[in-house]
């Protein structure tokens, strides 16, 4: 059964969704805005994949105590996984009572929401924070980016991915652009906070901006994009965002006072005390 559910607004969107009898969403804490009386909610540790998203049975294959063992096992890792990346622990889980219910999500900064359909056969990894809300019968997890592309990635060294079969809603800071790196010769290079969430066979990865000389030193330090640039290879779906977390941290501290720009920029910036 396809999730009905509408993004409304404009600089900041929330997703409104339609919930019929039998169905169930889940949200990351903090994610939900309102709902209809006749819609339920649950506060789980575990979401889908870790045996959260659906009640073991009476009985059934998972029951007795070594089924329960398990699903706790999986909860914890689960859990465990969500801490280590700084995500939220619980997940809160809208089933509708006696006929349709309607539920709204929203993102945590000002910017885009896109519905994602999966199909079983691809799956989506999206920035740290950018998941809503989805459907039961799909599932959330962790990836990391191991090693130097992980390190010098910064938001890219934790992934959430998606599985399975069904609608997931994710949010992002700014304007969405949409693109495929097979359009632009198999390749494009982005700034590290700009990727929002590509297709499963999208290869990531992270390179130095220049090289260890007087021009890399200058995009480095004065160019606002650090050492790095995130790399998106292949042939497959990406969204981008027009706004980073860190760009609007640095104008929100500008805002209230507390970053005096020097002459030349940001390298001899002084601090309000």
């Amino acid at each position: 059964m396809t999730l009905q559910q509408e993004i409304v607004g404009n600089a900041t969107q929330m997703a409104v969704v339609s919930l019929q009898p039998g169905q169930t969403v889940y949200c990351e804490a903090g994610k939900f805005l309102f709902k209809t009386t006749n819609v339920t909610i649950e506060t789980r540790l575990g979401g889908p994949s870790g045996g959260g998203g659906q009640q073991s049975q009476p009985g059934g294959g998972s029951g007795g105590m070594g089924g329960l063992l398990r699903q706790a096992m999986g909860t914890a890792m689960q859990a465990g996984q969500r801490a280590l990346a700084g995500e939220s622990l619980a997940f809160q889980y809208f089933t509708t009572q006696g006929g349709e219910g309607t539920v709204g999500f929203a993102g945590v900064l000002p910017g885009e929401m896109r519905a994602l359909e999966l199909d079983g056969t691809r799956a989506w990894f999206a920035e740290k924070d950018a998941f809503v809300a989805a459907e039961s019968t799909v599932d959330f997890g962790i990836a990391f980016q191991g090693g130097r592309t992980g390190r010098s990635g910064g938001e890219g060294f934790v992934l959430e991915k998606f599985t399975g079969r069904g609608t997931v809603i994710i949010a992002g800071a700014g304007n969405f652009i949409d693109l495929n790196p097979a359009d632009f010769g198999g390749r494009v290079e982005v700034d590290t906070g700009c990727v929002v969430a590509f297709e499963e066979g999208i290869r990531y990865g992270v390179q130095r901006v220049g090289g260890l000389n007087r021009q890399g030193v200058m995009n480095a330090v004065f160019g606002g994009e650090g050492l790095s640039l995130a790399t998106l290879e292949g042939d497959g779906r990406v969204i981008l965002q027009s706004l980073t977390i860190e760009s609007l941290a640095n104008a929100l501290r500008k805002a209230q006072g507390g970053d005096k720009q020097g002459p030349t920029g940001g390298l001899f910036s002084t601090n309000a005390q």
